[in-house]
């Protein structure tokens, strides 16, 4: 074995997410015995038990990565930048991650600054519904998100098509900036797209806690662990 491929056989598994979007994933989520790496809480789908929601964080077992999505990338209730800015402000005292939207970097520029002196981690995101743009389209949000000093850039776009999965699975093979990238793919190649992404590099997978998904293609925490026993081998 060279030392080429032995570095690549240790390759760290991708961190695991399970995300809370409910009051009966919270609920579930706090009874783990076998926990996934980290929860994500997505703020803007439990806006309406906030309070709950705030006395039980400490119950969780897992470190949090707080989000509350922009509208026009998958977000709910419809809430604008001061609503998403206080709720996450509200939480980032007990986030390992903070996750923004690329488009909302500059409204929430100040948020990420706090997160920063705070040791919490930034992730910039980019979620495309419709389809996955280009290689050139891809690595020049992957810049820019590396420019506004986020740890990891996340994408998530349609995969409908082969040729929408074979543009996801080059964009982070061969990406042209030293940034860790969380990849994944919706839609009908959603599952055998994560297959792949994890296998190229992926840092986090997320997954449903086996109450009914909100994205197309999002596998259970189940479907992951049993992927992930094999990456790297």
């Amino acid at each position: 074995m060279t030392a080429r491929t032995s570095v690549k056989a240790r390759r760290p598994l991708p961190r695991l997410v399970g995300v809370i979007c409910s009051r009966d994933d919270l609920r579930f989520a706090i009874r783990m015995r076998n926990p996934p790496d980290l929860f994500e809480l997505r703020l803007d789908r439990l806006v309406g038990i906030v309070s709950e929601l705030e006395n039980k964080l400490s119950m969780l077992p897992a470190p949090l990565i707080i989000t509350a999505r922009h509208p026009r990338e998958g977000g709910a209730n419809s809430l604008s930048i001061k609503q998403r800015r206080e709720l996450l402000s509200r939480f980032l005292p007990r986030a390992r991650y903070v996750d923004v939207e690329l488009r909302s970097a500059e409204a929430l520029a100040s948020l990420l600054e706090i997160a920063r002196r705070r040791n919490v981690r930034r992730i910039l995101s980019f979620h495309n519904f419709s389809s996955t743009p280009s290689m050139r389209s891809l690595r020049a949000r992957a810049r820019a998100a590396k420019s506004c000093g986020a740890d990891i850039f996340k994408v998530a776009t349609r995969t409908d098509t082969p040729a929408q999965l074979a543009r996801l699975l080059d964009f982070i093979a061969n990406k042209d900036v030293d940034l860790a990238v969380s990849a994944m793919g919706i839609g009908k190649l959603g599952a055998i797209s994560r297959i792949e992404l994890l296998r190229r590099g992926s840092v986090l997978s997320y997954a449903h806690l086996g109450r009914a998904r909100i994205i197309a293609g999002q596998p259970s925490l189940r479907d992951i662990r049993r992927w992930t026993s094999s990456v790297g081998r």
